[in-house]
């Protein structure tokens, strides 16, 4: 039980449509499983309603919530939800982000709407959630943040601008982030997931390139160095766990890959 007494917040705990497991749904199952009390936040209620009742399988409590990230007010109901019901915050997970699906392109196809769009879910989500629940955090002199980036910011070859873009700037936010309030006993690390079999990433490609996911799936595996098979949403909430847990008490400001070789090829 590496997550006994604490609580935490999981924001992007739905996922979207398709098969398997996505990352904030994992890492939501995760941490109640590792004994947290969880506030299970997504956009769409029922997903995160789904997500609550698949952790709650595990004996653990798990309370679903709805907010919108390019929402600033309900962040701030987010965070005064889960000081309301459980009287502190220990974790906060920002699990967030769009690629293709919020309308991202190459350079010379982007629109300023998209950019606009990825750019808010991505990186003002973020920082927003960190806003509201920093002052808990330096008032309990404690606290762990853990935000996902994407190998996507450094990856040589990547081609859509936002994401590439609001990743990147993920891992310096949460530099600052990590250095302004270690004084107060608050940690910020991010991970950088490699590709992934997850809805979003796999079944999103799919229906935007009207292929089969098994051809999608199977595109992915063979850039992969570790085994050629991607990894899974359990890796991203594994590490999500560790970088959450006193186990990583004298941790911060790291951007941890979770790749599977991938930055490793890169470099």
């Amino acid at each position: 039980m590496r997550l006994s007494g604490k609580v935490a917040i999981v924001v992007g705990a739905g996922q979207s449509p398709g098969e398997g497991i996505g990352n904030g749904r994992a890492t939501t199952i995760r941490f109640v499983q590792e004994g947290a009390r969880v506030l299970a936040v997504d956009r769409n209620l029922a997903a995160a309603e789904e997500t609550a009742a698949m952790a709650a399988d595990s004996g653990g409590e798990c309370v679903p919530f709805e907010a919108d990230v390019t929402r600033e007010a309900t962040l701030a109901a987010m965070v005064a939800e889960a000081l309301r019901r459980w009287g502190r915050l220990d974790i906060l997970h920002n699990n967030i982000g769009v690629s293709i699906g919020g309308g991202d392109k190459p350079l010379e196809e982007l629109s300023e709407e998209a950019f606009d769009r990825v750019s808010a879910i991505n990186l003002r989500g973020t920082i927003m959630a960190c806003k509201h629940a920093i002052p808990a955090m330096r008032a309990q002199r404690s606290g762990a943040i853990v935000n996902i980036s994407s190998v996507a910011a450094y990856e040589n070859t990547y081609p859509l601008v936002a994401y590439k873009a609001t990743k990147a700037a993920m891992i310096a936010f949460t530099q600052q982030l990590a250095l302004h309030n270690a004084t107060y006993g608050i940690r910020a690390n991010c991970i950088l997931p490699g590709l992934m079999d997850t809805p979003m990433a796999v079944d999103t490609r799919a229906r935007a390139s009207n292929r089969s996911r098994a051809e999608v799936a199977a595109e992915r595996d063979a850039r992969v160095p570790l085994r050629g098979k991607m990894g899974t949403a359990w890796d991203v909430a594994n590490a999500a766990l560790f970088l959450a847990s006193d186990e990583a008490n004298f941790i911060t400001g790291v951007a941890l890959p979770v790749d599977g070789g991938a930055l490793v090829k890169i470099g």
